[in-house]
C-alpha cells in the first residue's frame, strides 16, 4: 500500500417477584471503571464495597459498543471507502521505527472540488473502530451536501485496524508497546492525513472542518487550538476537555449521573443509594454469591460482589449518557428516555418485593430491552486488550469521587496514591495528571480560549453527566457554546463570523465563575445527552435539537464564508 493518501481504491412491564421470573437475561458489556477510593472507619456497607471498585473513571463508551457490527441498513445510508494511510509511530522523534497502516474512511460523492475550494469535514475518530462512529455521527453526513463537502473519518491510533506492531496483541503487550498511544499522536495522526490528502488532490486551499463528539469532541477542540493553520474551526460536542486535576469538583460526573434519575423519581433514587448495602450484605451470607447470582440471572456464578457492582455501575452511567428523547441503539437498543422507564420498573414492583429483585427489573431495561437474551455474563474483555485503560493511566486522569448527599453511589474520595499503584500494577506506567492540561490547557481555560482561540463550538445536553467537565458559557464571539435546558429561552447575540444577528433557543449562560455557571446551568430541568446534536436526525427530534443544529450549520457556514472571504481577498491583492 503507498503511503500516499489519495482517494484511490485501496415495555415497560410490571415488575415480577423472583418466584414468577421463569426466563434469564444475557448480554456482554464491559465493566465501567470506577475510582480508588479512601474511607474513614466503616459504617456503611457500601463504603465497605468501595474498596473493591477499580482505580479509573467511568468510560465515554462501553467495549460493548465497540463490537456492534455497522448494520447493513446503515452501510447503505452511509456510503463511504476504507482506505490506508501509513503513519509514523513516533511523530515527535527521528528514530526509525515501523510505520503501520491508519485506516480512514472518505467520501466525496457531494464534494465541490478544490477549484471551488470545496471544504472537508474531518470527524476525530474516538477510541474504538471507525465505522461505528462513521454511522453514528449522522449530522456530518447530512450537512455535507450542503457545504459540498468531503467527509473523512480517520480512525484513532491502536483502535479499529489501525493497529500498530502487526496485531492488536503485540501492539497492546506492555508499556513499551503501548507508549505511542497518545493523545498528542492522534492529533498528528490527522493534521498528516489530511495535509497529505490535501496535497495528493491539490486541494492545499479547502478549508478544513473538524467535528468530533466525547473524546473525539476533546480531539476536535484540541486539534482546532494546536493547528489552527491546518482546520479553520471545530465543532467539539459533550467534549470534558475540564474534568482534570482542580478544575471541576471529582465529584461533578456522579452527582449528575444520581440527579438524572433522582428528577425521575425520588423513590427511585432511594433504592439505588440503598441497594448497595442490600448488594454487600447479601454478598457476605453464605452461599450469598449463588444467591446474587440467581437473582441478577446470571451466566456463571458470582465471584465477588465487586463485579455485580460495577456491572450495574456500568449501566446507571450509560442510561445517563444516552438519555435520548427517542429510541436508540447507541450503547445498547434502548427506548425513549429509558432512565424514566428504568424508574418505572424499580418503583412499579409489587409490595414485597426486595431492594435487589427491584434493581434487576429496572437494569433489564438498559442490558436485555429486548427480551431476547437468557443470561447475563459480565466478563467480556478477558484479554484485557483495552485501549482506554491505558490512556486513562498515563494522561487522560480525571479524578472521581463519589458525594455523599447528592450521590446515588456509594460515598467515597478520590485516591491518587491508590489510582498510581493500581496503573503501576497494571501496566508499569505512573500516571501524569498534570500533562493533559499542560499540553492543551484548561486551568483558566477562558482566558487561554479568549486569547489564544477561535472558531470552537462547544455543545453540551445537560442530561449527559460529561457535561459538567465541558465548556459551558460563551468565550468569546467565536468561542460559542450552545447548552440546552427543559426551559426555552431565547438568546439573540452577534455572531461576527456571520455578520448578523439570530436567535436560537439554546441558552447560553453568561457567568464568567465556573461555580456560577454551574448553579446557572443546573437550576432549570435539563435535556439533552451524550453528543446528541450529532447523531443521525430523525422524525422524533424534538424543536429544540432541531435548532441547535440549524444554529450549528450557521456558525460552521460562517466560519467557511470568512475563509473564502479571505481567500479571495489575498488572490485579489
Amino acid at each position: 500500500m503507498s503511503t500516499a493518501a489519495t482517494p484511490a481504491s485501496h415495555n415497560s412491564q410490571q415488575c415480577l417477584t423472583m418466584a414468577d421470573l421463569s426466563f434469564l437475561f444475557a448480554i456482554i458489556i464491559l465493566t465501567i471503571t470506577s475510582t480508588a477510593i479512601i474511607f474513614p472507619t466503616p459504617i456503611l456497607a457500601s463504603q465497605q464495597l468501595n474498596h473493591q471498585f477499580s482505580n479509573r473513571a467511568p468510560r465515554f463508551l462501553s467495549k460493548h459498543s465497540n463490537s456492534i457490527k455497522t448494520q447493513e441498513e446503515e452501510q447503505k445510508r452511509y456510503k463511504y471507502e476504507s482506505k490506508y494511510f501509513y503513519q509514523q509511530l513516533d511523530h515527535f522523534s527521528f528514530l526509525n521505527l515501523p510505520k503501520f497502516p491508519q485506516r480512514y474512511l472518505i467520501n466525496t460523492d457531494h464534494w465541490a472540488g478544490p477549484e471551488r475550494r470545496g471544504p472537508i469535514f474531518l470527524y476525530c475518530g474516538n477510541e474504538g473502530d471507525i465505522e461505528w462512529f462513521a454511522v453514528n455521527t449522522g449530522f456530518v453526513w447530512e450537512i455535507a451536501p450542503l457545504f459540498g463537502a468531503m467527509v473523512l473519518f480517520p480512525e484513532h491510533r491502536y483502535y479499529g485496524e489501525s493497529v500498530p506492531f502487526g496485531s492488536r496483541e503485540e501492539a497492546y503487550k506492555n508499556a513499551s508497546t503501548l507508549s505511542y498511544l497518545t493523545a498528542e499522536q492522534a492529533l498528528a495522526d490527522f493534521a498528516v492525513l489530511i495535509t497529505d490528502l490535501k496535497r495528493n488532490l491539490s486541494a492545499q486551499a479547502c478549508p478544513v472542518v473538524l467535528f468530533g463528539g466525547s473524546y473525539g469532541g476533546m480531539l476536535a477542540a484540541w486539534m482546532r487550538l494546536k493547528y489552527p493553520h491546518i482546520a479553520i474551526g471545530a465543532l467539539a460536542s459533550s467534549a470534558p476537555i475540564l474534568q482534570f486535576e482542580d478544575i471541576v469538583p471529582p465529584e461533578t460526573f456522579y452527582n449528575l449521573v444520581s440527579n438524572d434519575f433522582k428528577r425521575e423519581s425520588t423513590s427511585c433514587f432511594n433504592t439505588i443509594k440503598e441497594s448497595w448495602d442490600a448488594l454487600l450484605s447479601e454478598g457476605l451470607k453464605k452461599n450469598g454469591l449463588v444467591q446474587l447470582t440467581k437473582t441478577f440471572h446470571l451466566c456463571r456464578e458470582l465471584k465477588s460482589t465487586e463485579d455485580l457492582a460495577n456491572w450495574l455501575d456500568s449501566a446507571y452511567s450509560y442510561l445517563a449518557m444516552v438519555d435520548y428523547p427517542y429510541p436508540s441503539a447507541f450503547m445498547m437498543p434502548l427506548p425513549g428516555y429509558p432512565i424514566k422507564e428504568v424508574c418505572k420498573r424499580i418503583d412499579g414492583c409489587p409490595n414485597g418485593t426486595t431492594i435487589l429483585e427491584r434493581i434487576f427489573e429496572g437494569i433489564s431495561i438498559y442490558y436485555n430491552y429486548t427480551g431476547e437474551f437468557n443470561c447475563f455474563e459480565l466478563d467480556d474483555d478477558p484479554h484485557g486488550l483495552d485501549g482506554w485503560n491505558w490512556q486513562a493511566c498515563t494522561e487522560m486522569v480525571m479524578p472521581m469521587s463519589s458525594s455523599h448527599d447528592e450521590s446515588m453511589y456509594p460515598t467515597y474520595d478520590f485516591n491518587y496514591s491508590s489510582f498510581q499503584e493500581g496503573c503501576w500494577e497494571e501496566f508499569g506506567v505512573i500516571p501524569r495528571p498534570r500533562w493533559i492540561t499542560t499540553e492543551f490547557g484548561g486551568q483558566d481555560i477562558k482566558t487561554a480560549l479568549e486569547t489564544f482561540g477561535s472558531n470552537i463550538i462547544f455543545s453540551n445536553g445537560l442530561l449527559d453527566p460529561w457535561s459538567g467537565g465541558s465548556v459551558l458559557q460563551n468565550i468569546s464571539e467565536t468561542i460559542v457554546a450552545l447548552v440546552t435546558e427543559e426551559v426555552s429561552c431565547e438568546v439573540t447575540f452577534y455572531a461576527h463570523h456571520i455578520s448578523r444577528f439570530f436567535s436560537s433557543r439554546s441558552c447560553w449562560p453568561s457567568s464568567s465563575s465556573t461555580a456560577g455557571l454551574s448553579r446557572y446551568c443546573h437550576r432549570k430541568n435539563a435535556r439533552g445527552a451524550h453528543h446528541l446534536d450529532l447523531r443521525p436526525s430523525t422524525p422524533e427530534d424534538p424543536d429544540w435539537l432541531v435548532e441547535q443544529r440549524e444554529t450549528e450549520v450557521k456558525l460552521i457556514k460562517g466560519w467557511i464564508d470568512d475563509y473564502l472571504g479571505e481567500k479571495k481577498t489575498a488572490f485579489s491583492m
